[in-house]
């Protein structure tokens, strides 16, 4: 008896506000059904976020509906739970989810907590806040009762736990039940797997790279999904990679050497089939952010979809800030535009001192239409 573990696809999202990324997800998302129905499970599992937002792109619904009736066609059942971003958090609110009920979905909700899949055990609940965690607990618990008379048992949740994100979790490790032989979580992009109670605990990870600081992990333990058999006594769970669609590269150079490594990394990226995502670091040596933020871009910005840059300088008497000391009259204005000024870009400045002056009017309309306008007009969203 084996499944598919997947989580955390993301469809919808635009990362940095680019359409190339927003397409990037909906590629892995169906090289992944590709890649299940390959494998031949009996079932797969989706636990949470499938979406970017509660309300989807077209795009993106209709990319999830190819992929459920992919699945259908090749006789493999899917069942999924709402996560955080899938749902609008007020009472009664119906995940986009809902929609593929009638192509193949088994939605697991507060209405139909458990299926029973070839005497498989199958139940959880939607992502709920830290501040519901009692009402979540006490699901649970009759979730467990209704489980015990299965042999196998699965617990699908969508939330982050204290022992893994110990600083944002929704529910401790202690209230999990110990009873399933397999708890298949979603939330935390980074793949894991632990002994737990009856069985085992794991996330599956996102399918791709949804912040920067995952890039560590995925060069570490990919991107992808689980099969996991759950036949004999403990599950044995696979690690099914999916190569994504571009590199993220992050690097850190020292100023001292900036050319030459600039000149490395631009004979890379030109090996590559697909303009990469490049985070650069440069570091060390008294240098103006500003002057270094125009070199990289020259260099690079061609070559690469998006460039984000940090700076680590020694420094610099001349580059003072000079508000530290007291004697420049105190000016938000000034002082925001001072901070901005590595973006060289009056766009920006004129984006941030025109929230500070509608924001302290208290009209977030105006503010809100800014922030929208100054998006669509960058990106073309």
């Amino acid at each position: 008896m084996q499944f598919a573990h997947l989580a955390d696809t993301h469809m919808g999202y635009r990362q940095y506000g680019l359409a190339e990324r927003e397409n990037d997800f909906f590629e892995v998302f169906d090289q992944a059904i590709e890649e299940v129905v390959s494998e031949r499970p009996d079932f797969a599992i989706h636990s949470g976020d499938l979406f970017e937002y509660s309300r989807p792109p077209t795009r993106a619904l209709l990319t999830a509906q190819k992929g459920i009736l992919r699945l259908k066609e090749a006789k493999i059942p899917i069942y999924a739970i709402a996560g955080n971003h899938d749902v609008v958090m007020r009472k009664n609110a119906l995940p986009p989810q809902i929609l593929f009920k009638d192509f193949g979905l088994n939605l697991i909700s507060p209405r139909n907590p458990y299926y029973i899949e070839k005497n498989v055990f199958i139940g959880g609940a939607p992502y709920t806040s830290k501040y519901h965690s009692k009402q979540l607990i006490e699901r649970l618990e009759d979730i467990e009762k209704s489980s015990k008379t299965y042999e196998k048992r699965i617990l699908v949740l969508h939330q982050g736990i204290d022992r893994y994100i110990p600083y944002e979790y929704e529910l401790k490790i202690g209230d999990v039940p110990q009873s399933f032989n397999y708890c298949a979580f979603g939330h935390i992009h980074e793949r894991v797997v632990d002994d737990f109670g009856e069985g085992k605990l794991a996330y599956p990870g996102s399918t791709e790279i949804w912040r920067s600081n995952e890039v560590e992990g995925y060069k570490k333990n990919g991107k992808g999904f689980y099969l996991v058999d759950i036949s004999g006594d403990m599950p044995e769970i696979e690690n099914i990679d999916l190569k994504l669609p571009r590199e993220f590269i992050k690097e850190t150079i020292k100023y001292s050497r900036l050319q030459d490594e600039l000149s490395r990394i631009n004979e890379y990226i030109n090996s590559l089939q697909k303009k990469p995502m490049l985070m650069v670091t440069v570091e060390g040596g008294n240098f103006s952010r500003s002057e270094v933020y125009e070199t990289l871009n020259q260099a690079l910005s061609d070559s690469c979809l998006a460039l984000r840059s940090n700076y680590r300088p020694t420094i610099v008497e001349d580059e003072k800030n000079p508000f530290e000391d007291g004697k420049e009259a105190l000016d938000i204005k000034k002082m925001i535009e001072y901070n901005l000024k590595d973006f060289n870009n009056q766009q920006i400045n004129e984006l941030a001192t025109g929230l500070l002056r509608e924001l302290s009017d208290g009209d977030l309309k105006t503010a809100e239409d800014m922030v929208r306008n100054f998006y669509e007009e960058l990106y073309d969203h």
